[in-house]
C-alpha cells in the first residue's frame, strides 16, 4: 500500500556541483566522478520516495532550486521543487517540517546518501507515526540518521545539533527523552560518504551498473 495522502515525503538534496558534493570521495573518484555518484544517489532517493508515496513527494534543494538538474528531476518524477530555507542543516530541516506540517498530518524527510533505504522503510515509518509515535528514525551506522519522521516540528531536535559527527543519533535520543516524546527506530542502515562506503555500494548492487563519470554527469542536463 502506498503512503496515504495526509503524509508527505521530503527529499533533501544538494546541487551536484563538482567539488562541492561527496567531497570525501574526490580523492578516489575525482570531483566529476564524486558529483556523478551524487547525481545517481539523488535519483535513487527520488525513485524510492515516489515508489512509496506517488504524488506525495517534494524535492527540497540546496543552495536553491535553480540548478537545471533539479528542474530535470521535477519534470521526470513529477515532483514539486522548493529551495531549502536556512543557513545550516538543522534550520533548513526545521523550516521544511514547519511548512509541510501546515498541510500534512505526518512528514518523512530523507536525504540522498542512503541507497539501502527502501520504500518498505518509508511505509514502516508512516505506520510508526500512525501508531502514535511523535517521531520515527532510521539510524545510520556512522551515528547519524537517514530518515526522520515527525508529527510536529520541534526546534530542540535541530538547533545546535553536531551535524556530520558520529553522535547525532545519540544526541537526538537525549533530546527526545528530555521532550518526553515517544519515538520508534527502524533498522540501522549505512550511507555513502567515504571511499570504503563507495566500495560497499559497488559491491551491494543497489545502484545500476556504474557508468563512466562523464556519462553520469550528463544526467544533470538530460
Amino acid at each position: 500500500m502506498p503512503i496515504r495522502r495526509n503524509h508527505v515525503v521530503i527529499v533533501f538534496a544538494k546541487s551536484p556541483q563538482p567539488g562541492a558534493v561527496k567531497t570525501r570521495l574526490i580523492p578516489l573518484l575525482g570531483a566529476e566522478g564524486a558529483a556523478a555518484v551524487h547525481v545517481r544517489l539523488v535519483k535513487q532517493a527520488l525513485d524510492t520516495a515516489c515508489q512509496a508515496a506517488p504524488h506525495q513527494v517534494e524535492l527540497h534543494c540546496a543552495p536553491d532550486a535553480n540548478d537545471p538538474f533539479f528542474q530535470n528531476c521535477a519534470d521526470h518524477y513529477g515532483v514539486p521543487i522548493r529551495s531549502q530555507a536556512g543557513c545550516e542543516l538543522g534550520a533548513r530541516m526545521l523550516a521544511a517540517f514547519r511548512h509541510a506540517l501546515r498541510k500534512h498530518a505526518g512528514v518523512l524527510l530523507i536525504g540522498s546518501d542512503c541507497p539501502a533505504l527502501t520504500a518498505r522503510h518509508l511505509r514502516q515509518a508512516e505506520r510508526a507515526l500512525d501508531e502514535g509515535n511523535d517521531a520515527v528514525f532510521v539510524p545510520c551506522e556512522d551515528g547519524g540518521y537517514a530518515l526522520v519522521g515527525l508529527r510536529r516540528a520541534e526546534p530542540a531536535l535541530f538547533e545546535g545539533m553536531p551535524w556530520g559527527g558520529d553522535n547525532v543519533m545519540t544526541e537526538t535520543r537525549s533530546r527526545l527523552t528530555a521532550l518526553g516524546w515517544r519515538w520508534r527506530e527502524l533498522e540501522t542502515l549505512w550511507d555513502v560518504d567515504r571511499p570504503e562506503d563507495y566500495a560497499r555500494l559497488m559491491d551491494s548492487g543497489l545502484l545500476d551498473t556504474p557508468r563512466a563519470a562523464a556519462e553520469m554527469i550528463g544526467l544533470r542536463n538530460a
